[in-house]
């Protein structure tokens, strides 16, 4: 099977995970010229009103910057902010209190670089997940690549081709089933079973990739 090739992102959504579990490794790539408003350095989660976006400041980046090069910015509190809103949201699932002390150092020390800060994260959630996926950096960028192409999928609208069926989420009553969720939305709702629910992820018809 051929090695997906993904774009560094910041608690990547759960979409990202449903390709690394279906193969052993994994392609991350660094040389991409960095955007703005796209899953490199941001996130969503569960909160009571819906879906919430948590995003990581970066300092400006010099026109044509590729993402190896993104130094994370240190404005304002956003690690406390980051980490107190996953409290709010998550404390009262059922497996946030098991995995928390795994996450926290992530919010606790500094990282200059936005691609060693997702990369460790990354490598952290692969880990707690349960799947088998080794994780290699790109050494060029490649614009026809032998890999399975998914960089496409940095932007928030872009349609994965796979989906995992609907799980149980802390808001669910309120909110519906909320998808294109941070990882971490999966890992603290069903814990061991995440591994699975990944594994058994469906492949999405063209007609509901379409769908607005």
């Amino acid at each position: 099977m051929t090695q997906p090739l993904l774009c560094s992102a910041y608690m990547p959504p759960i979409h990202f995970f449903t390709a690394m579990a279906s193969s052993g490794e994994v392609f991350i790539e660094q040389y991409d010229s960095y955007c703005k408003q796209t899953w490199r350095n941001r996130c969503l989660i569960a909160s009571e009103s819906g879906p919430l976006a948590l995003t990581v400041p970066v300092v400006k980046p010099v026109p044509g910057q590729v993402m190896k090069d993104v130094r994370i910015s240190d404005h304002g509190e956003w690690r406390r902010n980051h980490w107190n809103a996953l409290e709010s949201c998550y404390m009262n699932s059922p497996f946030f209190l098991y995995y928390m002390d795994d996450l926290r150092p992530f919010y606790e020390r500094r990282w200059e670089f936005l691609i060693d800060y997702n990369t460790e994260i990354t490598l952290r959630l692969i880990e707690l997940t349960g799947i088998r996926t080794k994780v290699h950096l790109t050494e060029s960028y490649d614009k026809v690549t032998p890999h399975q192409d998914l960089r496409a999928l940095a932007e928030p609208s872009a349609k994965p081709s796979e989906r995992v069926r609907p799980y149980w989420q802390v808001f669910r009553q309120k909110n519906g089933f909320l998808e294109g969720l941070s990882i971490l939305d999966l890992l603290f709702n069903m814990g061991p079973e995440t591994r699975l629910i990944l594994k058994s992820a469906e492949t999405v018809s063209a007609a509901d990739m379409q769908e607005p």
